[in-house]
């Protein structure tokens, strides 16, 4: 008799996020996306696959050549976690090419350029991190997205009311 995989845990091959980072789209104008992998400890994985993460307060830095995930928080897991003492926030260490990497050195160095991580997911069974490029958004821009949404949605509201 076979089980049926958890809601929460992927399945080989398929694809699904785990956490997005919301504010990021809100607060910078994103250039450039990276896929990077993650080095993780297993209780982090376990606590993953239950959704226990938290983005919104992430950034990667580069140290010495590498990128770091900084402030992306891991909630552990009861159960997962009885034999070892878990740093929720702990610094996590994001895996590309050393081409990309002294590449985005160079980006990362010019004014105004910083990486953000965008969401986790799962990609062939592997913790995945995409993380972008981007500029700080000025408070008008930020104000101009908040009309831009609030016309879409005033135009999807209309159109659905014509339609009933």
């Amino acid at each position: 008799m076979a089980t049926k995989p958890s809601k929460t845990a992927p399945t080989k091959g398929v694809d699904s996020r785990i956490a997005d980072n919301k504010k990021a789209l809100f607060n910078y104008a994103i250039e450039e996306r990276f896929e990077a992998g993650m080095v993780l400890e297993g209780w982090e994985v376990k606590a993953l696959r239950e959704g226990k993460v938290q983005l919104t307060d992430g950034y990667v830095v580069i140290r010495e050549g590498e990128l770091f995930l900084i402030g992306c928080q891991i909630n552990p897991l009861n159960t997962a976690s009885t034999h070892i003492s878990p740093d929720s926030v702990r610094t996590k260490k994001l895996l590309l090419h050393r081409e990309q990497i002294r590449r985005l050195i160079g980006k990362v160095e010019q004014k105004g350029y910083t990486l953000v991580p965008l969401n986790l997911h799962w990609k062939n069974g592997k913790v995945k991190c995409e993380m972008a490029l981007a500029k700080g958004k000025a408070e008008h821009d930020k104000r101009d997205t908040i009309k831009e949404r609030e016309g879409k949605r005033e135009v999807e509201r209309v159109m659905k009311s014509r339609n009933r």
